[in-house]
């Protein structure tokens, strides 16, 4: 049976999402091509976030050593380089994220195996890899199909999958003993330098609602704000809101602001672009207002209003107050 490798993220004691939005793709991969999930962990004195793993793969595999605590390429590379050529996965899902868009050439350079970057979608077709990819800000899909080989190293957009922690599976634990790291050129991780925080993080909100070039004027948003406090929602917007400065940048939705994943998605007054699509069309449940009937984000939403917002906001904003 072959074997789908995913390298799992963690960062300050916490896994990312994209990690599990991983298992949950390859999961279904594997499913569909009688393939087997395996996790790799790397980290130190990391037991409870290796451990929260178990139900998402068959196997875990847990290296741990002090030098695998905080990223840093190198004996991240050196380790993923001898377990894959070790195991010899048919396929090995990174993260297209800052660490994964550093890992993922070297490592396909070093182990000389073909590589995509930024995928949505992988499948296998009569033993040939195909991916797509998101083109010209996400309004082209590119459908790829690779070259014929036994080993594929692909890194996955983050938001691409649902993230599924709990999915039935054995996660048998395995513990391998580290790489030599006598070979390392020197780099050390020394600290987090983290961004200010903003004023709010939109991709964490369960509930978002947001507003587009509908809203007209910046003193409008007042009603959407009351509205997303009526609802327990935290307020975000599309590109020509965060462009005229009416909300901040931090809070844009879209291929040039945050991708986001909420439980409930609320679009008022935004016409659906590509570029705002591709940042949110992954909700679970997307809801659209908007006057124009022909407006791209209704090709999305799982319910939509047709109508002036501003005589369906307050209809809705009395329904929960």
């Amino acid at each position: 049976m072959g074997e789908i490798l995913v390298l799992a993220e963690h960062r300050r004691g916490e896994l990312r999402d994209i990690t599990f939005e991983m298992l949950t793709m390859a999961n279904r991969l594997a499913g569909e091509n009688d393939l087997s999930v395996t996790t790799l962990f790397l980290g130190y004195e990391s037991s409870d976030l290796s451990d929260r793993l178990k139900g998402a793969c068959e196997k875990i595999i847990r290296m741990d050593d002090p030098e695998l605590g905080n990223y840093n390429s190198e004996p991240y590379l050196a380790a993923l380089e001898m377990v894959i050529k070790d195991r010899k996965p048919l396929l090995t899902l990174i993260g297209h994220t800052a660490m994964g868009m550093d890992l993922a050439p070297c490592l396909a350079t070093r182990l000389s195996i073909p590589l995509a970057t930024d995928c949505v979608e992988v499948s296998l077709v009569e033993g040939r890899l195909e991916v797509i990819r998101q083109i010209y800000g996400g309004k082209i899909n590119a459908h790829l199909t690779m070259k014929a080989y036994d080993q594929y190293l692909i890194s996955i957009r983050p938001g691409s999958a649902a993230a599924e922690a709990e999915q039935e599976k054995s996660g048998d634990m395995e513990t391998i003993s580290p790489p030599s790291w006598e070979n390392l050129k020197g780099r050390r991780f020394i600290d987090y330098l983290e961004a200010a925080l903003e004023d709010v993080d939109i991709a964490a909100a369960d509930i978002l609602v947001s507003i587009g070039r509908g809203i007209a004027k910046p003193e409008n948003i007042a009603a959407a704000q009351e509205f997303a406090d009526a609802i327990g929602a935290t307020l975000a917007c599309s590109r020509p809101v965060a462009d005229k400065e009416w909300l901040p940048k931090s809070r844009q939705v879209g291929t040039s602001g945050k991708t986001v994943r909420p439980k409930i998605y609320i679009a008022l007054g935004i016409s659906g672009a590509f570029q705002h699509q591709a940042g949110m069309k992954n909700s679970e449940t997307i809801i659209a207002v908007n006057k124009d009937s022909r407006a791209p984000i209704f090709n999305v939403a799982h319910y939509g209003i047709v109508d002036d917002m501003f005589k369906v906001l307050p209809l809705l904003t009395e329904k929960f107050t």
